[in-house]
């Protein structure tokens, strides 16, 4: 088993397209393909996709309930290639419901909560942690925690990871990260900025501002930070310098559901086979995620897929 992803807060992923979505009036979906229920949560997705490009994984994090029960199923019914070891809790792991409109390019998001977590099952997650660290390379901590666990657990997680000689990925918001940030012990780290575009207080707005936040997680210890500028592209900072990879077209926003995670997996996919060149991580995660925005619903993506979009974006030195 090669990687650990940690997803403390897994969910029941409803997608649906739904064209000319309006509010305060009735829609049919036409198609049963457009109403979709999967296992989610951004580390579960980076398993997923992971098991499409043939990468073995362990899934862990808490999970409550008929929809947790559902949840893990579902999970296990995806692939041969991921394994599970989820704590279960007493209250029900949560619902996300996506609205994809093609027509109008837009997608909505109705996230719930999650279930609260309790002293004990903090402390049977750490058990399971420390197990699945023994036998993977790469760790995965990415997405939101639900109530009761504290703001510096995933530094926490990273610190124990990092000690054993684990290569770190933390994408996160708020505290969580910025903490997790702040241990250094995160080998590559990205914000997750669907909701403010704002880190470490500073609001991000200008191209330079995303170059900043960037320089700035690799000046606290990363290896390697990936801030998301707008929608076609990634800065991208090292200790050896800084670029901005953008996509030759543009990316319709309503097809941007599981890019995010799909860049996830392709950094890792590719540190597996290239153990420390961070950079060509970073190119063939960018492919990973171009590969991933080819579609609407999200889709296991292939090592066909995403070599076949290795060209398909440009590289600007900015420092």
């Amino acid at each position: 088993m090669d990687v650990l992803t940690v997803t403390l807060n897994p969910a029941l992923d409803r997608e649906l397209i739904v064209e000319n979505l309006e509010v305060d009036r009735l829609h049919r979906v036409k198609n049963p393909k457009y109403s979709v229920m999967q296992p989610g949560g951004k580390g579960v997705n980076v398993s997923i996709i992971l098991s499409g490009l043939q990468v073995p994984s362990l899934a862990i994090g808490f999970i409550g309930g008929f929809i947790g029960t559902v949840v893990e199923e579902r999970l296990r019914e995806v692939s041969p290639l991921i394994s599970t070891s989820f704590v279960h809790v007493e209250e029900e792991t949560r619902e996300n419901i996506t609205i994809v409109d093609p027509i109008n390019d837009t997608m909505t998001e109705i996230n719930s909560v999650g279930p609260s977590i309790t002293e004990e099952d903090l402390e049977m997650f750490m058990r399971r942690f420390r197990i699945g660290l023994k036998r993977s390379r790469i760790v995965v901590i990415s997405g939101s925690a639900p109530p009761g666990v504290p703001d510096d657990f995933y530094a926490t997680l990273s610190e124990e990871a990092r000690a054993e000689g684990k290569v770190v990925i933390v994408e996160a918001v708020g505290p969580l990260f910025e903490k997790a940030v702040e241990s250094g012990a995160v080998s590559i780290a990205k914000p997750d900025l669907r909701g403010a575009q704002e880190l470490f207080g500073q609001e991000l707005v200008e191209l330079e501002d995303y170059q900043g936040a960037a320089e700035e997680i690799v000046s606290r210890g990363s290896l390697m930070a990936v801030v998301s500028f707008h929608i076609e592209g990634d800065v991208i900072a090292t200790s050896e310098g800084t670029w901005l990879l953008s996509t030759k077209e543009q990316v319709e926003r309503s097809h941007l559901l599981g890019t995010g995670d799909s860049l996830i997996a392709g950094a890792v996919h590719h540190l597996l086979i290239t153990p420390d060149d961070y950079f060509g991580a970073a190119k063939h995660a960018m492919a990973a995620a171009i590969a991933e925005s080819a579609y609407v619903e999200k889709m296991i993506i292939t090592d066909e897929d995403v070599i076949r979009f290795e060209d398909f974006f440009t590289i600007k030195k900015l420092r």
